[in-house]
């Protein structure tokens, strides 16, 4: 068996009905196993998972909550695979994906990669525009969207395979959350391995979102980055304060235009203009256009001030990350 898909989920019967019904669709043809970890819901899914196991190979295992970090490595210590790939509950597997992983892998082998996401037709306004933001190139770049100009590429947990060479030697993830996806490839590196994205092997991320929750979301990942520069100096890059330097721009040119100097403000209209056409253009949907504006102010502020104080806590006061934001962190 090659294939072992590590499946973690915590209060989602419903994800896991739709994403395991994708993989009954899968047009490849060797065996693949699923794991489904249930991390400690008080809403479990076994009883889903049961109506699956006479079409699939698949396996249910129930533990006390510690993170998804910690039941995605419980998956992979339980597999029987020599390779595992990591979904959230959340997405939805187009039924190509287990071929072109297999068509990449052979062609290039990597102990670890990591795919894009995308947006199905059926997601929300709110869903597809926050899909934009996370995913464009004017917006992060293009990394979770696909785009290979990056020198070093780090998967994203929702999305990700590993090899069982790879697990053992790097111990899987650690116990920060958000942020562990980025803290094993680190790992992966310094212990030898070579990571690398697979822009064909993409998932369908519904992202379980609304506004406030995406808000919550962002603001981690920003308070999770600067804990990452302390640990690994040698990954940081100046485009991680892009977002904090975007938000203290917006506030710098509102605090100019009052002084009655509008270029900054000229600017920030441009490159809102230019994301709103984006928008548009990619989703065919003026509405999707001026939400995915939204979604893009919403994520820089998120992020940027998540960031601005996880920098000041962590590189400049000093204090240990488990003690500033003990809230990203499982026991």
């Amino acid at each position: 068996m090659l294939f072992s898909l590590i499946i973690p989920v915590y209060n989602r019967p419903d994800e896991i009905e739709e994403l395991l019904q994708s993989l009954l669709l899968q047009d490849y043809k060797l065996p693949f196993e699923i794991v489904v970890v249930e991390d400690g819901s008080s809403i479990p899914c076994q009883e889903i998972v049961e109506k699956f196991q006479s079409e699939l190979d698949i396996s249910y295992y129930y533990k006390s909550n510690s993170g998804p970090g910690d039941s995605r490595n419980y998956g992979m210590n339980v597999a029987k695979g020599a390779y595992y790939i990591i979904f959230d509950s959340d997405c939805i597997i187009p039924s190509n994906y287990l071929i072109e992983v297999d068509k990449a892998l052979k062609l290039e082998f990597t102990d670890c990669f990591g795919g894009p996401d995308r947006a199905l037709d059926s997601f929300s306004d709110v869903q597809k525009a926050i899909n934009f933001a996370m995913t464009s190139f004017i917006t992060t770049g293009g990394i979770r969207g696909g785009s290979e100009k990056i020198d070093k590429f780090q998967p994203r947990s929702f999305n990700m395979g590993i090899s069982k060479k790879a697990f053992e030697a790097s111990g899987g993830f650690g116990k920060i959350h958000p942020g562990e996806d980025p803290d094993l490839s680190i790992r992966l590196w310094n212990l030898g391995f070579e990571t690398k994205l697979i822009p064909t092997a993409y998932v369908y991320h519904k992202r379980r979102i609304d506004w406030s929750k995406f808000y919550k979301q962002v603001n981690k990942f920003g308070k999770a980055r600067p804990i990452l520069n302390h640990w690994y100096p040698k990954y940081s890059k100046p485009t991680y304060f892009f977002p904090t330097l975007f938000l203290l721009g917006m506030i710098a040119a509102v605090a100019t235009a009052f002084l009655k100097s509008y270029i900054l403000i000229f600017i920030f209209t441009i490159y809102f203009e230019l994301l709103f056409i984006l928008a548009i253009l990619q989703t065919k949907s003026f509405k999707i256009g001026f939400l995915a504006v939204f979604a893009t102010i919403i994520q820089f502020y998120g992020y940027g001030i998540g960031f601005l104080k996880s920098f000041v806590l962590v590189k400049i006061l000093k204090k240990k990350p488990q003690n500033a934001f003990p809230e990203l962190f499982f026991k």
